[in-house]
């Protein structure tokens, strides 16, 4: 398999190199490079990757083909691809946009976790994808976590505005955390640790299935305690709704980009 990245510097191109690298799922030689920033003589330790001039000189040495740009630079790549797979990570780039490469079209919704390779990826195949290029989009996205396919292109945009939304949601509640015990006069350092208890390390009961976030919340309401009386408050104020409100507007970002 002879990969062509895209991106290869940016934050999740640079994921996906290190990792397919490291994991030994595409060797050196097999990966072909290309950034605005042009060569390095180290790319995560391994110095026998390619490195392409242009667009199209990366796209004649490679068959599958991740895009990881922003989606304003999209337009700028002037892609020509056809008969190569590609894979996109931008967000609100669509299949009618990114099918007049020619090319056959996989959307995924990598997130920030792709740095630790703990990223969940879903993607969408369009229309011509076969079932031998779902078998290497797997195994591509496999570098840097896991993946589920979709069978709608529309809940690409969901998965931008939920997985692909990384930490931010937990650093947001993090940070409220400490702002409520700082103005209580609780200590800086203090503070973030108590709010490191509750963020990181509670999260460690949702593990390994965070279905049992139905059955913990039960437990904590049923107990009646201090928890539950929190718990009824969040809700009260809108917690949940608050969130629904997020994701929603997320999504839409997503659809206007």
């Amino acid at each position: 398999m002879r990969v062509g990245l895209i991106g290869a510097t940016g934050w999740l191109g640079s994921a996906l190199g290190k990792h397919l690298l490291a994991r030994g799922i595409v060797a050196p030689g097999d990966l072909t490079l290309l950034n605005r920033s042009g060569p390095r003589a180290d790319y995560h330790g391994y110095s026998g990757v390619n490195w392409a001039g242009d667009v199209a000189g990366l796209v004649a040495q490679c068959e599958v083909i991740v895009i990881s740009v922003r989606p304003g630079d999209w337009p700028g790549l002037r892609l020509r691809a056809e008969g190569k797979l590609l894979i996109s990570f931008m967000a609100g780039v669509d299949f009618s946009r990114l099918a007049e490469s020619g090319g056959r079209v996989v959307r995924a919704m990598p997130n920030a976790a792709a740095e630790i390779g703990a990223s969940y990826s879903p993607f969408w195949a369009g229309p011509g994808v076969t079932g031998g290029d779902k078998s290497l989009v797997r195994q591509v996205l496999s570098a840097i976590g896991t993946t589920d396919e979709l069978p709608d292109e529309r809940q690409i945009d969901l998965m931008t505005a939920l997985p692909g939304s990384g930490a931010a949601y937990p650093a947001l509640m993090a940070l409220a955390m400490v702002d409520f015990m700082r103005s209580q006069g609780v200590s800086e350092d203090v503070a973030w640790r108590a709010s490191e208890a509750a963020v990181c390390g509670g999260a460690r009961m949702l593990m390994p299935d965070i279905r049992a976030a139905e059955t913990l919340l039960a437990a904590y309401r049923d107990y009646r305690g201090t928890t539950a009386a929190g718990l009824e408050a969040a809700e009260a104020a809108g917690f949940s709704a608050s969130i629904a409100a997020a994701l929603k507007a997320a999504a839409e970002a997503a659809r206007r980009l």
